[in-house]
């Protein structure tokens, strides 16, 4: 098979047999054979390469990438924000970065400090005074969540067995019920993308353990009535858990706490500047009211008399650990920083410059794009690819963006709106980019009624056209040998499909 162009090469393609990349002096004393019964039968097929070779390889991949240091990334209910430097000077401090986690509790004092306060910033921000920090990611919250409810009905002589979670919820919502072996009982929207809650009084009954409810919802809308909602469970017996992801709309406006929430997680990743996707590490504080704190995991930091800080064990209710140590530590230093960065004033502008972005982009489409609730929305704003012309899909406007140096934003959730667009474009971003991704939006409108194929085969400016991701998924193929036959085929662009705006 002819060889592919350097710059489209795996690591495989680019192996040459007996390359290495260390130059390391011979030994001094014979080398001793490995025992048989730990030795390979067989080389490991790893790519043999210069060190050269690797550096370049990988950064020229870096390049390649999009990522928030690049470009906008307008990725609903996500929050991916551009996260200040600061944090990451702070998280590098010696006394935290090479903090050991088996040092006694008098030589880390200065990381309990730090932690049981951002503890209590948490507490004020949410407005539920109990917080732990051990989850490691927003789903490990959701569980931590709902294991703390269940412990509090157990204790109370009834696990319940249902939770109630909107249509509209995030996917990890359903998924944390059943580890925790709660069935999910599906709360309708109505016409105006709030829930419905002629249906949620209907479902609610002495088995609700809870209603998993987002508010603002991953609509972009906030639960006008969450007051109601919230009173219609708890008559029942029930708990109110939020799912915090878009805490950074209400930040410093309205607390959870003071609409009915008894339980919520924070995604730090989201509202505070912490490092987002790749898999973590993350992390996913919980807050709770005071009667829920002796079911939350332990030790739990606390203050001595004499301000010095300790580890309580002592919790016999509590649901155990959910994480080593202290969570991830690195990502507790980055969220403090930026709240005692930000201060209070700061904090409450997050939100009304995420909300103004977000309403900016929704008013400014509307009418070009169909806009499937016509209300002021919060962080972000959700379109649909209804009555687009010629047949153009969320897919292709999505491929499209991309080749104007734009995130596509999220496509096709949430499910209740066909052909979802999820656009949040967050607070960090300029008036002067916020406007640009608006222009280019009306610009793949207007392709779409004069040169359909344009936006239908995008994009034509990234290194890999469209691909099929079910396929790539179900068919995981890493080696070059099995790369498709038609590999070397390079499409070809006109100048005349270079994106304009």
């Amino acid at each position: 098979m002819k060889r592919r162009d350097e710059h489209l090469q795996t690591l495989f393609e680019k192996s040459v047999p007996g390359r290495v990349g260390y130059s390391i002096p011979l030994p001094e004393v014979p080398e001793a054979a490995l025992p048989d019964d730990i030795a390979r039968d067989k080389p490991a097929e790893l790519p043999e390469l210069s060190e050269v070779a690797v550096n370049r390889h990988f950064t020229r991949i870096s390049q390649k990438n999009h990522g928030i240091d690049t470009g906008m990334y307008p990725l609903g209910s996500c929050t991916m924000k551009y996260n200040p430097r600061i944090n990451e000077q702070t998280a590098r401090i010696p006394g935290f970065a090479r903090l050991h986690p088996n040092a006694p509790i008098s030589g880390v004092q200065g990381a309990l400090h730090l932690m049981h306060e951002l503890g209590e910033y948490l507490a004020e921000i949410s407005g539920l005074p109990a917080v732990t920090l051990q989850p490691a990611a927003g789903a490990q919250g959701e569980m931590t969540g709902l294991m703390i409810i269940r412990a509090f009905h157990t204790a109370n002589g009834n696990p319940r067995k249902k939770v109630l979670v909107p249509d509209t919820a995030h996917g990890t919502n359903p998924a944390s019920c059943t580890i925790c072996n709660y069935s999910v009982v599906t709360v309708a929207t109505n016409e105006r993308g709030r829930l419905d809650l002629d249906d949620l009084r209907s479902k609610c009954d002495e088995e609700t353990a809870a209603l998993m409810v987002t508010n603002p919802s991953t609509l972009g809308l906030f639960e006008d009535r969450i007051d109601e909602a919230a009173k219609i469970v708890h008559d029942a017996g029930g708990l109110v858990y939020c799912d915090g992801a878009n805490l950074n709309a209400i930040l410093g406006v309205t607390r959870p706490g003071d609409f009915g929430a008894d339980v919520m997680h924070i995604n730090l990743h989201k509202t505070f500047t912490t490092p987002h996707g790749g898999g973590g590490p993350g992390s996913g504080p919980v807050a709770m009211r005071d009667f829920l704190a002796p079911f939350m995991p332990k030790p739990v930091i606390a203050e001595d008399s004499a301000g010095r800080y300790t580890l309580d064990f002592d919790r016999p209710q509590s649901i155990g650990r959910v994480h080593e140590f202290f969570g991830n530590f690195g990502m507790l230093v980055r969220a403090y920083t930026y709240i005692r960065e930000m201060g209070p004033e700061n904090l409450n502008r997050v939100s009304t410059l995420a909300v103004m972005n977000a309403n900016y982009v929704k008013e400014s489409l509307k009418g070009l794009y169909h806009l499937p609730f016509d209300e002021p929305c919060m962080h972000e704003c959700v379109l649909s690819d209804k009555d687009m012309p010629n047949g153009v899909t969320t897919m292709d406007i999505a491929k499209r963006l991309m080749d104007f140096g734009i995130h596509p934003p999220t496509v096709y959730f949430p499910l209740v709106v066909k052909g979802a667009l999820m656009i949040e474009p967050t607070e960090t971003e300029s008036p002067e980019n916020v406007r640009r991704f608006v222009e280019v939006m009306r610009q793949i409108h207007e392709e779409a009624k004069t040169n359909p194929q344009l936006v239908k085969g995008a994009p034509h400016t990234t290194p890999v056209g469209r691909v099929d991701e079910a396929l790539a998924a179900r068919q995981l193929h890493l080696t070059a040998d099995l790369l498709p036959p038609d590999a070397d085929e390079e499409r070809q662009l006109s100048f005349d499909d270079q994106p304009k705006a």
